[in-house]
């Protein structure tokens, strides 16, 4: 399956489009020109930075001087309890004080190879300086993640070499949301609504649990590096 993303951009105040390239397994989609307030993470944390001009897309561009935290909930990621890819609970209380990119995975889409070779890249890179990268499988988008949990497990480990943490399939739109994908998206709606639009879609927490980015599915991990390093350093 391929499609023309249609991105917004801003030209003198005024909402403009361009067409990208295509990009298989990924649904064509219609992007609304509606704004969404942010505010700056590091003016939270009392540091001094120029506020942008317009409000951040939750389309990023690699090129964002900042990291933008969204409406804060009462809630945090550390309040939710998931299972393992083995099954076994596990309480997300244990990455208190530590950086999350949390994101959807498959094993046979288009983003996939490049998705997972970038994660297990980026992981290397940080992981000592306090990142955690947390997958989760999800069959919802074209039914690219059929597998068993062991399945998806030997494929990220043996062909990807990823030592991040996988977890249980679970579903991440529709009325059996997983409760923590339910909370990353009423944290962060995206700019075409709360639902996650196809594999690899991004959410960046940060070491208080709390949401302050969301990516598309077609933003590499490499192209959140710069956040990435923002977080780690706050």
């Amino acid at each position: 399956m391929s499609f023309s993303a249609t991105f917004s951009s801003i030209s003198n105040g005024l909402i403009t489009q361009s067409k990208a390239n295509p990009i298989p397994d990924f649904p064509s989609i219609a992007i609304k020109s509606s704004l969404a307030s942010s505010k700056s993470l590091f003016l939270q944390k009392g540091l001094s930075l120029p506020s942008p001009k317009f409000a951040r897309f939750a389309f990023n561009s690699p090129y964002s001087s900042g990291v933008y935290a969204r409406a804060a909930t009462e809630k945090s990621i550390h309040d939710f309890t998931v299972k393992d890819v083995d099954g076994k609970d596990v309480s997300l209380s244990k990455f208190k004080g530590k950086a999350l990119l949390i994101v959807n995975v498959a094993s046979r889409c288009g983003l996939t190879s490049s998705n997972y070779t970038e994660l297990s890249h980026v992981y290397e890179k940080y992981k000592t300086q306090g990142l955690e990268i947390l997958a989760f499988p999800c069959n919802q988008f074209g039914g690219q993640e059929p597998g068993s949990n062991q399945q998806i497990k030997d494929f990220a480990c043996t062909r990807f070499k990823a030592e991040f943490p996988i977890f249980d399939k679970v579903e991440v739109n529709g009325p059996n949301t997983a409760p923590v994908y339910q909370f990353l998206k009423s944290s962060a709606g995206g700019f075409l609504g709360d639902l996650i639009k196809w594999n690899f879609e991004k959410f960046l927490v940060d070491k208080n649990g709390k949401v302050v980015e969301r990516y598309p599915p077609t933003t590499s991990p490499f192209q959140i590096e710069r956040d990435i390093q923002k977080l780690l350093a706050a």
